[in-house]
C-alpha cells in the first residue's frame, strides 16, 4: 500500500513517519512544501525527511501524482480542507489530524469531497484506541456506572511555541488552547455517551504565558458542555504545564454515574523526571499512534470505514466553535445539529 504523509507541521507527523516507514507492506512518501515558511530553527521539509530516512516529494502535486492509496494530513489546521479535497479527488483515503478544520463549512466540504470520491475520511483521535478508554466503555456498556450524570475531563500540556509556532497563529490554527485541547476529550465523550452535544458555556483567558508571543490566542480555558440526555461535562483545556515539565499527553477523564464513578488516565503509565540536563519522559503504555494507524490501514485494506470518521470530527469541531463564541459573548451557545 502506498501512503503519502502530507506536511510535517503537526507534532505527531514525525511519529507517523517513523511508524509508517517501518510498517510491513507500506511504501511511504512525505512532502512538506509549507515548511519553507516555518520560522527559523524549526526542522521541516526535506531536511526532516532526510533525518527520518523517508522518501520525499517537493510538492503536494508530486505526492498526489504518485497515486497513493491513502494519505495522512498533518498540515496546519486551516490547510486541512484543501489537502483533503485534493487527496479525495486523487482517489486516496484520508486520515486527517485534529481538529478536522477551523470552520464547520470547511469540515463539511471535506466530508462531502470524500463521500463524492468514495474514499474514507478518518479524524486522528488516538486516545480512542487506549486500553483505558476501552475499559471505560466496557464499564458503561455493562451498566456498571448506571446512568451517566456528569464528566470532568482535562487536557493540559505545554504551550506549543518552541517547535511548532503555528499553533499560536490563529490564521493557521484557528485559535489557542480551546482548539488544541478540547477536541480530544470531546471525542471520547462523543464515543462514550453516543448523545449529541446541545449547548456550551466557555470562559478563556491569556494569563498563562503572557510573556510569550501568543498572538492573542487563549492559553487557558474551561468549557461546560450539555448533552441531549442531560449529561453535563466540564473540560479544562489549558496550556498550563511549564515548558520545563517532563510530560506528554495530560488527558484525564472522570465519569460519574448513578451507580459508580470511573477515572482514566491514558498517559499515566510512564516514568517521568529529568535526565541529561532536561525533562525526560518514558511511556510504558501502548503506542496510541500505532494503534490508530493500524485501524486506519485495516479499514483501507478491508473496505470498512475506520472510526472516528469525518462526522465525528465535525461534531467535536462544532463544540469548539460554540465554545469560542461563548467565550466571546459570555453566554450559553447552542450547538447546530448535524443533519442525517
Amino acid at each position: 500500500m502506498k501512503v503519502a504523509l502530507l506536511s510535517f507541521a503537526h507534532v505527531h507527523a514525525t511519529s507517523y513517519a517513523s511508524l509508517l516507514s517501518d510498517w510491513p507492506g507500506i511504501e511511504l512518501l512525505a512532502t512538506d512544501p509549507d515548511g519553507a515558511t516555518a520560522p527559523p530553527g524549526e526542522l521541516r521539509g526535506r531536511a526532516l525527511a532526510d533525518q527520518l530516512g523517508v522518501a520525499y516529494a517537493d510538492s503536494y502535486d508530486d505526492a498526489l501524482a504518485w497515486q497513493p492509496d491513502a494519505v495522512v494530513v498533518c498540515a496546519e489546521n486551516s490547510r486541512h480542507r484543501d489537502l483533503t479535497v485534493r487527496a479525495a479527488a486523487a482517489g486516496a483515503h484520508v486520515l486527517c489530524e485534529k481538529p478536522l478544520a477551523t470552520t464547520a463549512a470547511d469540515a463539511e466540504a471535506m466530508i462531502e469531497a470524500c463521500e463524492r470520491a468514495g474514499t474514507f475520511l478518518m479524524t486522528a483521535y488516538p486516545v480512542r484506541f487506549s486500553t483505558e478508554f476501552a475499559a471505560l466503555k466496557a464499564l458503561h456498556a455493562g451498566g456498571r456506572l448506571g446512568t451517566v450524570l456528569s464528566a470532568t475531563g482535562t487536557n493540559n500540556g505545554h504551550i506549543p511555541i518552541g517547535d511548532r509556532a503555528w499553533f499560536t497563529q490563529p490564521e493557521l490554527s484557528g485559535g489557542g488552547a480551546l482548539v488544541d485541547h478540547v477536541v480530544h476529550v470531546a471525542d471520547l465523550l462523543d464515543a462514550l455517551l453516543e448523545q449529541p452535544a446541545v449547548e456550551v458555556r466557555a470562559v478563556t483567558n491569556r494569563i498563562l504565558h503572557a510573556d510569550q508571543p501568543i498572538n492573542g490566542v487563549e492559553t487557558g480555558g474551561l468549557v461546560s458542555v450539555t448533552y441531549a440526555d442531560g449529561t453535563i461535562a466540564t473540560i479544562d483545556c489549558s496550556w498550563s504545564h511549564p515548558s520545563s515539565a517532563p510530560n506528554w499527553g495530560g488527558l484525564t477523564l472522570q465519569v460519574v454515574g448513578t451507580e459508580g464513578v470511573a477515572d482514566i488516565d491514558p498517559f499515566g503509565t510512564h516514568v517521568g523526571g529529568y535526565a541529561g540536563g532536561g525533562p525526560a519522559w518514558l511511556s510504558l503504555g501502548s503506542d496510541l499512534d500505532r494503534a490508530m494507524l493500524g485501524h486506519f490501514l485495516d479499514g483501507v485494506r478491508s473496505g470498512h470505514a475506520p472510526q472516528p470518521d469525518g462526522a465525528a470530527g465535525l461534531r467535536t469541531l462544532r463544540i469548539v466553535l460554540a465554545a469560542q463564541e461563548s467565550a466571546r459573548a459570555g453566554t450559553v451557545v447552542p450547538i447546530p445539529q448535524l443533519t442525517p
